[in-house]
């Protein structure tokens, strides 16, 4: 832990209490605030049961150490003043954004810096107003950010250059895994790899190629066993004997011709009504939060299979 002042979290919703969990775990005191009571009522009790399940997967040691760090404020100056790092992780929205972004601004140390969770909506849409414009970036984790490391870091045209820096290194310091983006792109490079999947993958059931749990199965037993230690790049460059030249060489014109045209346009609201049906059919809404908790279960054995294996980035 290089600084020794506190993180600030604003916003405590699934992302914002998981930043929490990440910053506490690594040694640092963290202050959270959201405007809504109930929702910073959940934090602690959350948290609590998180390192429980991490405790047991063997990625932490004294849960109730961790947890003493984490402290829930009032207001945005008490969660923000004196921190050297704050992370926004308020509701997806120029507007919501915005105002939060000011009022951080307002209270926030002057070498401090700030990283919003935005997971598409550019820096530039929601910090060129604020008088500390240059310490803002766009730092989006992965949902769950406790388990799943990697961080988008992705900055405004006027962000500093060494504020990158810094959240650069708090990101290793915290054992997330930072991507550094060159310059601002719609959906940054995270969602724009998952949105060509996800488009192909509602085409696929729109057109009736198959069902939403055989398309589902392809990634979870096919792909995604590869690409849970390996990116595409180096999955194809092993996948032909003379590595990704040859690989392109021998595939290029297929995926070529795989291409839709002409693109297609927002997901179809009846496609939409069917894949919630199927899904409601197969995990009834009730069950939601107790299938999340499932799934951060997995993550988290995943997570230490990682590290054990040197996999973890």
């Amino acid at each position: 832990m290089a600084d020794p002042r506190p993180v600030g979290v604003i916003g405590a919703g699934l992302v914002g209490s998981g930043w929490a969990l990440v910053f506490a775990r690594a040694g640092y005191p963290v202050r959270v605030y959201d405007p809504l009571p109930e929702v910073r009522a959940r934090v602690l009790p959350w948290a609590r049961q998180s390192l429980a399940d991490l405790q047991t997967a063997g990625l932490v040691g004294e849960a109730d150490a961790i947890l003493s760090r984490i402290t829930l404020c009032d207001t945005v100056q008490a969660a923000v003043a004196g921190a050297f790092y704050v992370q926004e992780s308020v509701f997806e929205t120029v507007a919501a954004k915005t105002e939060a972004s000011l009022a951080i601004d307002a209270v926030m140390d002057a070498d401090a810096v700030v990283g919003s969770s935005s997971s598409g909506i550019p820096a530039s849409k929601f910090t060129e107003t604020c008088a500390h414009r240059a310490r803002f970036l766009v730092v989006h984790p992965v949902n769950p950010p406790h388990l799943v490391p990697v961080v988008e870091l992705v900055p405004a045209p006027w962000t500093a250059p060494d504020a990158v820096d810094l959240a650069a290194d708090l990101m290793r310091q915290v054992e997330q895994v930072p991507v550094r983006l060159t310059r601002e792109i719609d959906g940054f490079v995270l969602n724009r790899l998952q949105g060509v999947l996800l488009n192909e993958a509602w085409a696929l059931y729109q057109d009736g190629i198959a069902s939403l749990a055989d398309i589902d199965a392809t990634i979870a037993h096919g792909l995604g066993l590869r690409w849970a230690f390996m990116g595409p790049f180096e999955t194809i460059d092993l996948n032909a004997p003379g590595g990704i030249e040859d690989y392109a060489a021998r595939l290029r014109g297929l995926y070529a011709g795989m291409v839709r045209h002409p693109a297609p346009g927002p997901w179809p609201d009846a496609v939409i009504a069917a894949a919630t049906a199927e899904r409601r059919a197969a995990l009834p809404a009730a069950d939601l939060t107790q299938r999340r908790a499932w799934r951060d279960g997995i993550l988290g054995r995943l997570i230490a299979f990682k590290k054990q294996n040197r996999l973890s980035g």
